[in-house]
């Protein structure tokens, strides 16, 4: 970390810890210069490191410091209108990123050159790794971090994470497919080269089940590399009776010969799941 930016964390290590200092000058050029570098893809709010992933909090103190500072301004664009504390994004052109008309991100995330948005929205402190499309109506949440060559079909949720602070953010890492209406929240990671079937919701809670074995083993809150995942429900007890909750199965693993660029139906189709 470079001495200004040493300097800069622990101005705004004293804001978060005493609000009063939110009115020097000082302070908000501070957080006013962290938000312009997560813009510019100086800085991120989380990293991979080695194979795990490293959580700065101290910027995503920034991020939810920025709220408090920035006043509420009327933006314009020919018949439409919004009125919001945070600007738009601009100069795509020139960050070689295609956005559809009505495709919204807002100052502080982050786009590879290569990413494509369809109408679509990416919400502050979020990176989008090059050569991604966020498909139509698809949301990227405030912090997520997205890896390259990505595919987030049509009405993927992908959650925004500020506070707790310590809260990882939802991780979808490279060469993913995530299929249509999949919603994933609350810090989840899904690892490279996943595909995730049309409907997958997973929470920080949601059981993940291989059933690709002789028996079902099940993890939480992080999808392994390269699986072909559905949805599912399993019976769980409760005291009115037992009912079917939902779940993602994990019914097997991409083919090599699945390369990066296949389809996410070919890919479910090779695992003998109706698309």
């Amino acid at each position: 970390m470079t001495s200004d930016l040493t300097t800069t964390r622990t101005l705004i290590e004293s804001a978060w810890d005493d609000r009063d200092l939110l009115g020097s000058a000082k302070h908000q050029d501070a957080i006013h210069s962290i938000i312009k570098a997560l813009d510019q893809g100086e800085i991120r709010i989380a990293e991979p490191s080695g194979d795990t992933w490293i959580v700065h909090e101290w910027i995503k103190k920034a991020v939810v410091l920025y709220f408090p500072i920035a006043k509420m301004e009327t933006i314009e664009s020919g018949p439409f209108e919004w009125h919001d504390k945070i600007p738009l994004k601009k100069e795509f052109a020139r960050k070689g990123v295609r956005v559809v008309p009505h495709a919204i991100a807002r100052y502080g995330s982050f786009l590879e050159p290569g990413v494509i948005m369809m109408p679509s929205y990416v919400n502050i402190g979020a990176y989008v790794g090059s050569g991604t499309m966020v498909d139509t109506w698809a949301t990227v949440g405030s912090c997520a971090q997205i890896g390259a060559r990505v595919h987030l079909s049509g009405g993927v949720g992908i959650g925004g994470v500020l506070e707790p602070l310590q809260a990882t953010p939802t991780i979808v890492e490279d060469d993913c497919f995530i299929g249509s209406r999949c919603v994933l929240v609350e810090g989840v990671r899904i690892r490279k080269e996943a595909v995730l079937g049309a409907g997958v919701t997973i929470t920080g809670s949601t059981h993940i089940i291989d059933v690709t074995g002789s028996q079902a083993r099940i993890l939480k809150g992080e999808v392994p590399e390269r699986s072909v995942v559905i949805p599912g429900t399993y019976p769980k007890d409760f005291p009115a009776g037992t009912y079917h909750v939902p779940c993602a199965l994990i019914i097997g693993k991409r083919k090599d010969s699945t390369d990066k660029k296949t389809s996410l139906n070919e890919a479910l189709r090779d695992h003998n799941v109706a698309v």
